[in-house]
């Protein structure tokens, strides 16, 4: 089985092709990160390719493709969504979608309860809170930072870009993960269609949590003459 993960719901234009095998588990084939919070257009169908031709494999290889769902802003995540469903069309292959936040908890193997927190820009946070690395504990929600631990355990570990930004509210040390990567997004996917616990595989569909910045012009308004 033959995955290609990738995620652009943050900073983050991160791109891995995993290769699993019963015997084997995932082994990694290609891997291309790049952080640009402008460019998610620009950067992940030449990342794509790069990891496709640095393992080797035509797209017709794959025997799915797993992409990030967010939350996140809207134009960014928008990118890779579309590019997912358009190559899982293209090439009849299934598409899992992954709550981003559940990608970068995958990716810290904690075995005791954490949080998770993105930058979701005008001074709030997306944000979770997890029992383990597998078992995600709430809704994924968005908010000023104070809200990741309101009513949470004294000393509640926050991991991710969020926490980073805000260590005067969600402490201090102990932020890594600071960004999804498609590692952690590929192996988490093999490890479910392997059979394995852990977060839930979900339609390629955007988790937004809130409306788009941009919006639709309005009607015009009328101009009474002088």
């Amino acid at each position: 089985m033959l995955v290609l993960a990738f995620d652009t719901a943050t900073a983050a234009i991160t791109v891995a092709l995993y290769e699993w095998t019963p015997g084997e588990g995932a082994v990694p084939r290609g891997l291309a990160e790049a952080v640009d919070r402008r460019r998610h257009t620009e950067l992940l169908t030449p990342s794509i390719a790069e990891v496709m031709a640095e393992a080797g494999a035509a797209p017709g290889d794959l025997s799915a493709i797993a992409v990030g769902v967010g939350p996140g802003p809207y134009t960014g995540l928008r990118v890779g969504l579309v590019t997912a469903r358009a190559m899982g069309e293209a090439l009849s292959v299934p598409v899992h979608g992954v709550c981003t936040l559940d990608i970068m908890a995958w990716a810290t193997k904690r075995d005791g309860p954490f949080a998770v927190a993105t930058d979701a820009r005008r001074k709030e946070v997306y944000w979770a809170r997890y029992d383990s690395a597998r078992f995600r504990a709430t809704e994924p929600a968005v908010g000023p930072a104070v809200d990741v631990l309101e009513g949470a355990p004294e000393g509640l570990p926050v991991v991710g870009e969020g926490a980073a930004l805000y260590p005067e509210v969600l402490g201090e040390s102990g932020h890594e993960p600071l960004l999804p990567t498609a590692s952690a997004l590929a192996e988490l996917v093999v490890a479910r269609l392997s059979g394995l616990k852990g977060p839930e595989l979900l339609p390629p569909e955007p988790l937004y949590l809130r409306r788009p910045d941009a919006k639709e012009p309005g009607p015009r308004k009328k101009v009474t003459p002088a």
